[in-house]
């Protein structure tokens, strides 16, 4: 049945537009029309004054509800932590393993598999954030986990029912020639947990490197005479950068004058999830190291962070509340720009004709009130 969500303003991925409905039927907006053009056969959903806008995409989910991918990648675990995710209008991501051995990532790429054949919602691919990273650079991954790059790799990311793939490396420790040879069969790579100089960085830009995972952290710095891989990141135009806006992670200020610095459109909203988000429990264990989720920081009892405590609509609202940045700038953060990176933007990521009706209702604290995937409600 066609249903008319009416009776709000509509965020449409470029402006903000009022005194017009969506019209939704199966899984696809079929066109969005001033309201006094409504079909007398369609149902009016009644949007009571709120903000619909384009569903989040996520590109770095390593866990929610209670659960982490590493610690039990199978088709329950996936569920959990998409489900975890929608009460923040997270309508697709891609669950992020970090380093593991190699059993775990192949054990991960058959339940991401798994879970497309099953139609889960909102799994649209998969992010292997490691192992092939530096160990100056691990942050919370376990040094022993980290290593050279296998070839065996190579094969398991370019599976064709993966979805979207990220992989993020450390650049200055890939073999010639590698990431030309992901990047040309359809890998999205990134730099992470580098401690590249600013030429290898551009050297794996000529390559194919597309971005840049949680800018800021787990890489070289931009210092006067060392451009470093932030400087790289921050002068190119064409790669993209994730940001975790937290007010913890990176300094307002210092994403403030990245923001500004860096070619528009090229910056995206991610949480860097951990269990604690959507779950009660506010612990969690990596390698046997408890952490902590206390005022939104997860961290070791050293203090080290390790993901975030972060949801998706947080994030939105940092980036409005802490950054200064208009609402419909942060709402394409957090979905058009995504969507362009995963090379998804026919499909996602704006309220168009014919894309999928992947939406998110939001009030005016921009906190999420309801949340569609392919024109069915996943939270109200």
């Amino acid at each position: 049945m066609m249903e008319a969500l009416s009776g709000g303003q509509i965020f449409d991925g470029q402006s903000i537009i009022n005194d017009c409905a969506v019209l939704i039927e199966d899984d696809k907006i079929v066109s969005v029309i001033p309201i006094s053009d409504i079909p007398q056969a369609a149902k009016v959903i009644d949007l009571e004054g709120s903000l619909l806008a384009p569903g989040f995409i996520d590109i770095q989910v390593n866990g929610g509800g209670g659960v982490m991918l590493n610690d039990k990648p199978d088709v329950d675990t996936l569920k959990t932590i998409a489900e975890s995710h929608r009460q923040f209008g997270t309508t697709a991501m891609l669950p992020t393993l970090i380093s593991d051995d190699f059993l775990t990532m192949r054990a991960t790429a058959d339940v991401i598999s798994k879970a497309r054949q099953q139609k889960i919602p909102g799994i649209i691919g998969v992010h292997f954030e490691g192992p092939y990273l530096n160990i100056k650079r691990k942050g919370v991954h376990d040094p022993l986990k980290i290593r050279p790059f296998e070839d065996q790799a190579k094969a398991l990311y370019c599976e064709p029912d993966l979805g979207v793939v990220i992989a993020t490396l450390a650049p200055e420790n890939c073999p010639e020639g590698l990431i030309r040879e992901l990047s040309e069969s359809g890998v999205r790579v990134f730099a992470g947990h580098t401690a590249a100089n600013y030429k290898e960085i551009k050297h794996a830009i000529t390559e194919g490197l597309i971005g840049f995972t949680h800018l800021f952290n787990a890489m070289t710095p931009m210092e006067s005479r060392a451009p470093g891989v932030v400087g790289a990141a921050l002068e190119d135009a064409e790669t993209w950068c994730g940001l975790i806006v937290d007010g913890i992670h990176v300094h307002p200020a210092t994403l403030k004058v990245a923001i500004s610095a860096k070619q528009a459109g090229k910056m995206v909203l991610v949480t860097d999830a951990m269990p604690t988000v959507g779950a009660v429990e506010q612990t969690f264990t990596i390698r046997g190291e408890t952490i902590t989720a206390i005022d939104g920081v997860c961290a070791t009892a050293e203090g080290t962070l390790s993901g975030s405590d972060l949801n998706m609509a947080s994030a939105v609202r940092n980036t409005v509340e802490l950054l200064g940045q208009p609402i419909e700038e942060a709402l394409r953060m957090a979905s058009l720009y995504p969507a362009e990176l995963l090379g998804l933007s026919s499909n996602v990521g704006q309220i168009k004709t014919g894309f999928q009706a992947d939406l998110v209702l939001l009030d005016n604290a921009l906190r999420v009130k309801r949340t569609w995937i392919a024109g069915q409600v996943q939270f109200h």
